[in-house]
């Protein structure tokens, strides 16, 4: 009986450690186009098939036209946000090519954590 307890405590540490994972922080600050990175930053193509690892992240295929809204900066550069149609996450900025710059100047300004969490059918979900 205490092996099953042990196993079951076991199963519920690695479950859990996999969920603040998922949900962590991928930076501390971030660039956009205006402070509340409302405004669209710029227009991208896709330049290569890209498959996220979770939720957060945006998948698309080469050639895909995507919207970018914030730039993750200082820890984690290569990450940017966009959006293609309804879909909205995170994608690594070598994957895509500049089409169109829609702002003057970048702003910079702290993350939230609801900036790492996932949206499905409009609730927030912990993975």
């Amino acid at each position: 009986m205490s092996r099953i307890l042990d196993q079951r405590i076991l199963l519920l540490v690695i479950s859990f450690s996999a969920s603040v994972q998922s949900t962590k922080v991928l930076s501390e600050w971030k660039k956009c186009g205006d402070p509340e990175c409302e405004k669209a930053m710029s227009r991208v193509q896709a330049t290569t098939d890209y498959l996220g690892p979770d939720c957060r992240y945006l998948s698309f295929k080469t050639g895909e036209e995507i919207i970018v809204y914030s730039k993750l900066s200082r820890e984690n550069e290569n990450l940017w946000a966009g959006s293609k149609g309804k879909h909205f996450g995170y994608f690594p900025r070598d994957a895509v090519k500049i089409e169109e710059v829609l702002i003057g100047e970048e702003v910079e300004v702290l993350t939230k954590e609801a900036d790492f969490l996932c949206l499905h059918e409009d609730k927030y979900t912990f993975e």
